[in-house]
C-alpha cells in the first residue's frame, strides 16, 4: 500500500466524472482509496460511480451532501480519508497514467517537503491552450507568486495530510477562489515540491464551472484572503510587505472598476482599504515590522 487517498469533489459532471475515474484506475502506481464527495448532484453521478466501483480493485466510497461548494465537499473528503497522501482531482479535470507515482516518490526523495504540484496541459472546449510565462507553475518559495494569481492547479496537487493541522482547511464561506486561499496559506508556511512535467489535464471554457459563474467577484475573494492572512499576523516582514503591495494593487483595480459600474459606495470602500494599505507600505519604509491590531480589525470593516 502506497498511502495515497484521492479525493474527487463533483457536481453535475456525468460527462467528465468517468474519465476523472478512469485516469485514476489507469495510474501506475494505484492508490488506495478513491473518495468521490457528490456535491448535491441531480444527474447520474451516483450510477456511474456505482458502476465503476463495482470494477475498480482500489475501494471506492461515494458521499453524498447538500450543495454547499468545492470547499466544503473537499473537506469532507479530508475529514474521511485514511492515508497519509492526498491527492485531489476536479471531476472535470484527468491524469496522466504515472502523475501519482512521480510525486509520491518525489515527496519520498524529500522527505522535508509536505506539498506538490505538476506542470498542467490546459484546454478550451477541446484546443489546447499555451500557458503565459505568469501562469508556469513554481518551485520552493511561491508565495510572491500566489499573491499574483490562483499559481496552484487544485488537480495537480499532492499534499501529505499532515499538512491541514497547521494551515487547517479549505474556507467554506468562498464558493469560489477557495484554491487561491489555501494555496496562499500554505506557501506562507512551506515550500512547494514541482514535478516539472504537464501530468495533470484542465479542461475549461464552460459556463458550469465556478470560475466562470463568479468570474466577476474573484478579485473581491482574493482581496478578502489576503487581508485575512494579514490580519492573522502569521506572516514574516517580507511576506506582510509582498501582501500589502499585492492588497493595495488589487484593491485599486477592483475598486476602480466598481465605480466605473456605478458601484460607488462599494468601490469607495475598497479604495479606502488600499490607502489602508498604502499607508503601511509606508509604515514598513520606515521600519516598522507589525501591523497594528487596530488598523487590522478597521481595514476588515471595509469589506
Amino acid at each position: 500500500m502506497t498511502g495515497i487517498s484521492v479525493i474527487i469533489p463533483t457536481y453535475n459532471r456525468v460527462s467528465f466524472l468517468g474519465r476523472a475515474l478512469d485516469s485514476v484506475r489507469r495510474q501506475t502506481m494505484a492508490c488506495d482509496e478513491i473518495i468521490v464527495v457528490d456535491d448535491g448532484s441531480s444527474d447520474a453521478t451516483y450510477e456511474i460511480v456505482d458502476t465503476f466501483a463495482r470494477e475498480c480493485e482500489v475501494p471506492v466510497h461515494y458521499i453524498f451532501q447538500e450543495n454547499g461548494g468545492p470547499a466544503r465537499a473537499r473537506n469532507t473528503g479530508i475529514g474521511i480519508a485514511k492515508f497519509s497522501h492526498i491527492a485531489f482531482l476536479d471531476s472535470d479535470d484527468h491524469w496522466l497514467k504515472n502523475k501519482l507515482k512521480l510525486q509520491f516518490d518525489g515527496l519520498a526523495g524529500n522527505p522535508d517537503m509536505v506539498i506538490s504540484h505538476t506542470h498542467e496541459r490546459w484546454y478550451r472546449r477541446g484546443i489546447h491552450l499555451n500557458q503565459k510565462k505568469i501562469h508556469q507553475p513554481r518551485s520552493g518559495n511561491i508565495f510572491k507568486h500566489c499573491l499574483q494569481l490562483c499559481a496552484v492547479g487544485m488537480s495537480t496537487v499532492m499534499v501529505k495530510k499532515e499538512l491541514f493541522n497547521t494551515v487547517g482547511l479549505f474556507n467554506e464561506e468562498f464558493r469560489c477562489c477557495e484554491d487561491y486561499d489555501m494555496w496562499l496559506r500554505v506557501a506562507s508556511k512551506f515550500p512547494f515540491l514541482l514535478i516539472p512535467s504537464p501530468l495533470t489535464i484542465k479542461e475549461g471554457g464552460r459556463d458550469d464551472q465556478v470560475s466562470y459563474q463568479f468570474r466577476i467577484g474573484m478579485d473581491k475573494l482574493r482581496i478578502t484572503a489576503i487581508n485575512d492572512l494579514l490580519a492573522s499576523s502569521s506572516l514574516t516582514g517580507e511576506q506582510t510587505l509582498w501582501s500589502l503591495e499585492e492588497l493595495r494593487r488589487k484593491c485599486h483595480v477592483y475598486g476602480k472598476g466598481c465605480i466605473k459600474h456605478r458601484r460607488i459606495v462599494e468601490g469607495e470602500r475598497y479604495l479606502a482599504l488600499g490607502q489602508w494599505a498604502e499607508k503601511n507600505i509606508a509604515r514598513f519604509s520606515r521600519g516598522a515590522s507589525t501591523i497594528s491590531e487596530t488598523t487590522i480589525k478597521l481595514s476588515a470593516l471595509q469589506i
